[in-house]
């Protein structure tokens, strides 16, 4: 019997089905195919609650293999504005869903306590609750084509910080004109969860439909592939402007498509 290539899981994350419903996330990726979930916890009620994800995961049958913490610009009140108690809640959130990552941004500049303790801060959360926290790379703000305003601290490039887990989106690798490749590879094993998506070097953070930007997202997948990462592969798109559930779905089904093509095509045989 010829066995399958190994690959990498392929998860959904919540957000890519926004304006729609955690809810409505967890069942797009069981009728389309997705191996498991990211949970971004956010403004949606039920993203915020242990056992409203958990019932989903296990109504399902689909695995929650990350949660995201809430720390966008538009989430900064969910769960409080405390920092630090945000990751404790993500950490608790992901052991009681049997998630083992935590996917965190770095810290903006005007949260500057926040920032002097983050690299150590992160290490001390790891180390007492058991979940790795993989932080993102981010990007600087374009504000013109010659001027770049830098939004976060330490930094948006997460290589170049001590972190034991890191993760690389490729829709702000391309808002900061960053080669994912040279980036996984200056990571090398701390690399442990990849937000899959695309952009077109734009200032906007596009998150577009993988391989309909110019980041190269086909060849991104071959060289993890080739490289053996074992981490997680989590589809991270806008459906924004999809005009209705049909055309959302062809778009998370094009994508499921992509990333199976591309990491099976460079993946070892066992």
């Amino acid at each position: 019997m010829i066995e399958s290539p190994r690959r990498p899981r392929i998860g959904l994350s919540t957000v890519s089905v926004y304006p729609e419903s955690t809810a409505h996330a967890f069942a797009y990726a069981a009728s389309v195919g997705y191996e498991s979930v990211e949970v971004m916890v956010g403004v949606d009620a039920l993203s915020q609650q242990i056992s409203a994800v958990k019932n989903l995961s296990e109504h399902h049958q689909v695995p929650i293999s990350a949660i995201h913490a809430p720390c966008l610009l538009f989430t900064q009140r969910v769960w409080g504005l405390e920092p630090w108690g945000k990751l404790e809640r993500s950490a608790q959130m992901a052991q009681a869903v049997g998630a083992e990552v935590v996917v965190v941004h770095p810290p903006f500049r005007w949260q500057r306590e926040y920032a002097r303790e983050f690299v150590d801060g992160v290490a001390a959360l790891e180390s007492s609750s058991g979940i790795a926290f993989a932080v993102e790379n981010m990007y600087p703000w374009r504000a013109s084509s010659r001027r770049h305003l830098e939004m976060y601290l330490p930094g948006w490039d997460p290589s170049e910080e001590s972190y034991a887990n890191t993760t690389i989106d490729l829709s702000h690798a391309s808002i900061a004109q960053s080669d994912p490749i040279a980036m996984a590879d200056r990571l090398g094993s701390r690399l442990r969860h990849i937000h899959l998506t695309d952009g077109t070097d734009s200032a906007k953070d596009e998150h577009l439909v993988p391989g309909r930007g110019s980041i190269g997202a086909d060849a991104f997948l071959r060289h993890l592939a080739t490289t053996g990462f074992a981490g997680e592969v989590v589809l991270e798109i806008n459906t924004r402007r999809c005009a209705n559930r049909e055309a959302r779905e062809a778009d998370l089904r094009e994508s499921l498509e992509f990333a199976r093509t591309h990491l099976e095509a460079a993946a070892p045989t066992p």
